[in-house]
């Protein structure tokens, strides 16, 4: 099955804002999924993202599962453009064993914002950080007090293979004394799985100080399959 993830759609158009100098984060993610009465599984990936006024976002990464026999090396680009108060975010990705990708995210407004996106793939198997449909569309709306204060609300639809399936996340970023940061994003999804409609919530918490973050997520039907996932994913910038 594809794992499918756009969370990266609303992660830089949200912030919105230029960086001076570039910066190197590298991530390093535990995953495990569990299922009702069967034994838990793990996997792994390591994320290397290079980002700059120039370039964007730029990242190369590897995934490996074990037990699901797997191991996926992956690169991606995005970029905001701006113009006064619209923003332009396109996408690319690609991924061994033929996966191609791309999205685009367009948005407006300075405090208050909307925005709206696409993704489509060549549907081959990919395996990344996140956890919303490829193949969809999304509204996104909220406040930005500052680049590191907002609240906002965003509507994932699968809009091809599987037109029920939905992601709603709630996401509140506000920052803490000494330059640190939380971010909450909580997830309601819905949706049908082996022909089964289904009801979830997750959560995700991150937490940043100094140069590195932490970040804690449960999801449950992890990818709308019968597998509950626990990430658990360190980084560091350079």
């Amino acid at each position: 099955s594809t794992l499918i993830g756009s969370l990266f759609i609303w992660s830089h158009s949200i912030n919105g804002y230029a960086q001076e100098n570039t910066d190197y984060k590298v991530s390093l993610g535990y995953y495990n999924f569990s299922n009702t009465g069967q034994a838990s599984h793990q996997a792994g990936d390591l994320n290397i993202r290079a980002s700059s006024d120039l370039i964007g976002h730029a990242w190369l990464a590897i995934y490996r599962s074990p037990w699901q026999e797997v191991t996926q090396e992956r690169i991606g680009w995005d970029k905001t453009y701006e113009n006064q108060d619209w923003r332009l975010t396109p996408s690319i990705q690609a991924a061994s064993g033929g996966f191609l990708g791309g999205s685009f995210n367009l948005e407006t407004g300075k405090d208050f914002f909307i925005g709206a996106g696409l993704g489509r793939t060549n549907l081959k198997n990919y395996y990344n950080l996140n956890v919303d449909p490829n193949d969809a569309w999304s509204a996104t709306g909220g406040y930005r007090w500052s680049e590191n204060h907002y609240l906002a609300v965003q509507i994932i639809r699968d809009n091809r293979q599987n037109p029920g399936q939905q992601n709603i996340h709630l996401i509140y970023k506000y920052p803490l004394a000494d330059n640190h940061k939380l971010t909450y994003d909580v997830l309601y999804k819905q949706g049908t799985i082996e022909n089964k409609y289904i009801q979830a919530y997750g959560l995700s918490v991150a937490y940043d100080w100094n140069s590195y973050q932490i970040k804690c997520a449960y999801d449950p039907k992890a990818n709308f399959t019968p597998q509950n996932l626990i990430r658990i994913t360190l980084a560091k910038h350079f």
